[in-house]
């Protein structure tokens, strides 16, 4: 029909624009927020772009639905500014007739945010957590690059390296400063390699020599060695945790319920009924006067966004511990908008229905007193 292409071209375009810009946007701070992670040595450089690609899945299905939503509502915002929505209701179309065209533009939205929620949000955490973990498991002469100085996880230590072997267990040209209280020392070596044991790892240096001095005191030393054996750290090798809620699939928190678990459910349940949602909330807030010429519509629209995801938070927060249950965190959350979207668009259909038949009494009206003066 007609009316469904128009009203459902209008509505694609509408959210492939809102949905790049919205990315664009999210993917810069995700890159500057990744930097800056990459820069302060908590996540290994090389993983950016995997660190990245698994925030944006993470963050996907939160795009997807502000994006509909945002498009929704300047859509139609759009056509009731320029009157096309006027000359829809006098064609006897009513605002329930554009939930068809909108549905239908919502429906691929919401199978992707159900994948992404279901599937690919877990497994995108728990590669991330993954990554990250393994990198600050590392030991502090695993994070050290040949050429570079590097300092240790608790800033207590600086390392260098001119050269290491291929296996990266092997370094020429050792250089080590430590610092503990007013102590200061400095331990150069011309070869160094690692030695592990079942809790630690050691740093074994051969032909160096140590120079210790006190600030406080003033007092040196130094010594000489043909060996020497630093212990580098402790319980590099630990039992394995259990991960996260949002690190667990959706069929495993099913079959443990717990206040945890069923806070994640909340949360991935409740963006999937988030997006359908907003899509029928979009509908009724889109409505504006075409004489002002403002945009509070999509201002107002903007802000019952984030008050409905921070009840999605709040919700999942709730339930998390255990001060309701599931069930009841998504009936009274997700329910209550629903019924207010509906209500919204009831008030709107018998808005539009007072005023038409206004419109043709008034026409008629004229009519006849149009015909009795002539």
């Amino acid at each position: 029909m007609l009316f469904d292409s128009s009203v459902r071209s209008e509505l694609t375009r509408s959210f492939g624009v809102t949905l790049v810009v919205i990315l664009t946007i999210v993917l810069t701070m995700m890159l500057i927020n990744t930097l800056g992670q990459a820069a302060g040595g908590n996540v290994a450089p090389q993983d950016v772009l995997l660190l990245m690609g698994y925030a944006s899945l993470a963050q996907l299905p939160t795009m997807l639905a502000l994006s509909l939503f945002i498009s929704i509502v300047a859509s139609l915002g759009r056509m009731y500014r320029e009157s096309e929505m006027t000359i829809w209701f006098a064609s006897g179309i009513g605002l329930r007739r554009f939930i068809k065209p909108v549905l239908q533009l919502a429906l691929p939205v919401l199978l992707a945010v159900i994948v992404l929620e279901l599937l690919l949000w877990p497994w995108g955490n728990e590669n991330s957590a993954q990554l990250r973990e393994q990198y600050q498991k590392r030991g502090d002469l695993s994070r050290v690059a040949p050429g570079q100085f590097q300092s240790s996880r608790d800033g207590s230590s600086v390392f260098f390296i001119d050269r290491d072997s291929a296996d990266g267990r092997t370094g020429r040209n050792v250089f080590i400063l430590t610092q503990q209280g007013k102590a200061e020392a400095v331990t150069t070596s011309a070869k160094g390699h690692i030695e592990l044991t079942e809790t630690d790892r050691f740093l074994v240096l051969d032909r160096g020599q140590r120079n210790e001095s006190n600030h406080e005191s003033g007092e040196k030393s130094l010594a000489r060695f043909e060996q020497y054996k630093i212990l580098a750290d402790s319980q590099v090798l630990r039992s394995a945790e259990k991960p996260p809620p949002k690190a667990t699939g959706t069929l495993e928190l099913l079959r443990d319920p717990s206040p945890r678990n069923d806070g994640e459910l909340a949360w991935r349940f409740g963006m999937i009924l988030a997006c359908f949602n907003m899509a029928l909330l979009g509908l009724g807030l889109a409505a504006t006067n075409p004489r002002r010429a403002n945009s509070w519509n999509l201002l107002f629209a903007l802000l019952s966004f984030v008050v409905y995801f921070n009840l999605l938070s709040l919700s999942q927060s709730w339930v998390g511990t255990g001060k309701m249950s599931l069930a009841a965190g998504l009936a009274q959350v997700h329910g209550s908008v629903f019924l207010l979207a509906m209500t919204v668009l009831w008030l709107r259909e018998q808005g539009n229905r007072l005023c038409l038949p206004w419109r043709r009494f008034k026409t008629k009206a004229e009519v006849s007193t149009g015909a009795a003066s002539a």
